[in-house]
Order: structure tokens, then sequence, then C-alpha cells
């Protein structure tokens, strides 16, 4: 039922203020940035401080660091004036949370209010167990060479931007991330939807793959009649659509109506041609990132761009200067100078994980690759622990800490070492996260990634400074 927020909001009146609690989380920071950008008034709660949000801060947000009501501005305290909006990532114990909640304000879940977003712009919404924060990054980097550009809400910092939020007041396109977690996905209201992978993950929420995958099929049915679903090929979910709605498959080989054709491997470059319905044929596609796990992400991002108005040129301008999103594939060191080569990559799922490792395979051919991969919940180790061992025996040497919890308590029986013991190559090693810094001085790379959900990369500039020592 639509409420009378819902209906301001889709009158375009922006709330005064807004306290957004978890506001330093990737997809609640573009939130803060889009409203600050409205003029609304923003404060907010995080458990931990982050050069993120450091930066919200820096753009006029007021964010606290202690669960403790008492720190709310008094300017936010009163409900007639004040709407508040959390991640499901919050407890629900949270006082700060529990002090809103029971005092009559208006408490929504951030999904919501992306939700609302969407009922009054051309959502391009963009799902996937994998992928997607690549793919919807690469989307607004080619609707930013057209000449209305977008507003785009992304799941991670696009490096050509240096933000997670892209915005433009001549455009009714908004790119967004749509994201499976807690079922999130279901309060959006696509125009395009993308579903660029459904391999099982967040078991917690679901239970088991079937409810996963009967989540994208309800994702697919909120895509608007007159507009168009985007599946990658042999995907195990089954789409149900309104009339109307056009449906069309992709892929990064030869398979699907938008796939890619000429695939071509230089000295560091990647191009392609892309091939589309009804003829269509785009020669001359070159990566910004030339790995081979984004070819089918740019064959997505550019027929959804496509259809929604792209030109060819924009096409192949917004791929080719696309420096790719943090921690997806972000090479911080590239073996030009004699040093080792340096990797991070989000991959947190088995079959992430695989494909990382077989693009650095490809990109670079004899080297030896080592993985530092930390896991990320307890839960997905116990669900995925023989497919993890499996992708990380593609490695050449695996170096695995102790389980990132996030949310999580533990789980008795459940650590790395249920993933460690079955990886098949040789030379693998538990290190404690305390003590892989001096594990790594220790020891001789060709190839280093550190992989997973985790917080590896907050470790990244003391590896760097390591390896620049050798």
């Amino acid at each position: 039922m639509m409420t009378e927020l819902d209906h301001k909001l889709l009158r375009g009146e922006i709330p005064g203020k807004i306290y957004f609690i978890g506001a330093g989380g990737i997809g609640m920071a573009n939130l803060v940035r889009y409203f600050l950008s409205k003029g609304a008034r923003i404060a907010g709660y995080d458990r931990t401080s982050t050069p993120l949000t450091s930066a919200l801060a820096d753009e006029g947000a007021h964010i606290i660091f202690d669960d403790d009501e008492a720190l709310i501005p008094q300017d936010f305290r009163n409900p007639a004036d004040t709407l508040v909006v959390y991640t499901p990532a919050v407890a629900d114990d949270n006082r700060i949370l529990s002090y809103f909640r029971n005092n009559g304000f208006e408490v929504i879940k951030r999904a919501r209010l992306l939700g609302i977003i969407t009922l009054h712009s051309r959502g391009i919404c963009i799902a996937g167990s994998h992928g997607k924060t690549t793919t919807c990054s690469m989307t607004a980097n080619i609707l930013r060479h057209t000449p209305e550009g977008c507003n785009a809400f992304l799941g991670g910092i696009l490096r050509n931007t240096g933000s997670n939020l892209v915005l433009s007041d001549a455009s009714d396109l908004a790119v967004i991330e749509a994201d499976e977690y807690d079922r999130s996905f279901h309060q959006l209201s696509p125009w395009i939807g993308v579903i660029t992978s459904c391999d099982p993950d967040h078991l917690d929420i679901y239970g088991d793959e079937a409810s996963y995958l009967q989540a994208f099929t309800k994702f697919t049915s909120l895509i608007r009649s007159g507009g168009y679903l985007l599946m990658h090929t042999g995907l195990k979910m089954r789409p149900d659509v309104r009339p109307g709605v056009r449906i069309f498959t992709y892929s990064g080989e030869s398979e699907g109506d938008w796939h890619a054709d000429d695939i071509t491997y230089g000295e560091g470059t990647l191009t392609f041609t892309l091939v589309g319905p009804e003829g269509l044929r785009i020669p001359g596609i070159s990566l910004g990132v030339p790995v081979e796990i984004n070819i089918s992400n740019a064959v997505a991002a550019a027929a959804a761009a496509i259809l929604a108005g792209a030109s060819h040129k924009a096409v192949k301008e917004g791929l080719a200067d696309f420096k790719g999103a943090r921690r997806r594939f972000e090479i911080h060191m590239d073996g030009s100078d004699g040093h080792p080569i340096l990797i991070d990559d989000y991959a947190h799922s088995p079959n992430e994980v695989r494909a990382s490792i077989r693009s650095v395979r490809k990109l670079y051919p004899g080297r030896k690759i080592a993985v530092i991969f930390q896991p990320h919940l307890y839960t997905r180790t116990r669900d995925f622990a023989p497919d993890f061992a499996s992708a990380l025996s593609e490695a050449d040497r695996v170096i695995m800490p102790e389980i990132y919890p996030a949310r999580e308590l533990p789980i008795p029986g459940i650590d790395s070492n249920l993933i460690l013991n079955d990886v098949k190559c040789a030379d693998k090693t538990y290190c404690e996260r305390k003590d892989l810094l001096n594990l790594i001085k220790i020891s001789n790379f060709e190839i280093l990634m550190t992989l997973g959900a985790a917080d590896i990369d907050r470790m990244l500039p003391d590896i760097k400074e390591i390896l620049l020592q050798k």
C-alpha cells in the first residue's frame, strides 16, 4: 500500500531530513550522496569509521559511530519531519534503530527507498550472484558518454569518478545494483532488468537453491510492461515476465541474442566485436579492464545501454575508458617495473574465484599465481566449502586466514580449514590475519591475488609496500 511518503517522493518532494542507520555501507552511501545532492539534511550512524564515512562527512553528512541514542542530533528527533532509513545488516537490537522505532518515526529499509526512486525513473536494474557491480559500473560509464548521462546507484566505487553515485539532472535513467540479499531487489520496479548469474548464495536467508532461484523469477515479474529482460545464457532460473516485456539472452562467447565475436588478446589488450539482434555488429570494442571475466559483463552493459538509447560511439568510448570498480579485479601492481603483480578482487563465490584465477592465467600465461583468500561468513563457508576448495585448487599457492564473520556469530566446527583441507595444490597455508604481513615478507611471488568479500583490502597498502621492497 502506498503511504504518504511514497506519494511525496513520487511527486518529487524530497524529505527535509533523513537519518541513515548503517550509513557507511556501500549501498547506503550512494543514497546519502543522492539526497545530499537534492538538498536534504543528512545524519546517520555506522559501526566503524572508514574512508567512505569520512568522505560522506566531508560532503555534509553528520555521522556517529557509537550505538547511543543520546548522540542523535536534536534536529533529527522530530518524527514529523525526519525519515529513518536502515540496512538489514543492522541488528534489530541496535539502540539507535530501537529509539526511532519506539518514538513514532517512519522507519524504512534502504531497498524500499531505492524502489521508490525506480517508480519515477527508467530503472536499469542489474541483479546476479556475481558480476552485477562491474556490469552496473560499465553501464553507467557508457551512459556517461551520452548527451543526457544517467543517474547510477552502484555497489562499488567507480574509479572513473571516485564515487558510487552518478548524477544527471538531464536524464530519467537510473542504473541500480539490484541486491538479492534479504530479497531487497523485490522492492524495485525495473524498466530494464539484467540477470548476470544466479549461483546459489545467501542460503542463510533463502534456505535452499530452489528458493534462491525463485527470488530471481520474482524479480523478472517486476519488470514493467514494455520493458526488457537481459539474461545470461545457461541460467537455471526461469523468467516470469509481464506481457509486453521482451526477453534477450547474452553471453561473452558465441551464444545468445547479444554476444562477443572476434575476441582478440594482445599485449595487455582485449578487443571484440559486439553482436546483437537484427544483424547489429559493433567491431573494435576495447576493454579498459582487459580480462576475460569482463567480456560477458561488457556485453550485458552494452546491450542495456543500447536498449536505453546509447549510440555505438558511446558504447565504444565507455568501455574503452572504463577503469573498473574498486575491488573488482583491481590491478594495484602490474609487474612492469620488475616487481610482483598484485591484484585485488571481491570474488566471494566459488565461480567468481575460479573465473578470477583463470582470467589471470590467460592474462599472464606461465606465471605462478598465489592467492590469499579470506572466507566471508560462516554460513557461506559451511554451504560451499567443497566448491571453494575446487576453485582455489586452480592456483599454485593458497594462503587462507580465519573466516571474516561480518554479521554472523561463529558456528561450531566451521573454520577456514574446512576449505583449505580439500584444496588440491601442494603449497597451501593457514595463516591468521595478524600474521599475514610477516608471511608475505618472507615469501616470493610472481603474482599475488587477494580475493574475497572480507576486509583483506584494508591490508593492501601494507602488502604493496612489502612487495615494492622485494
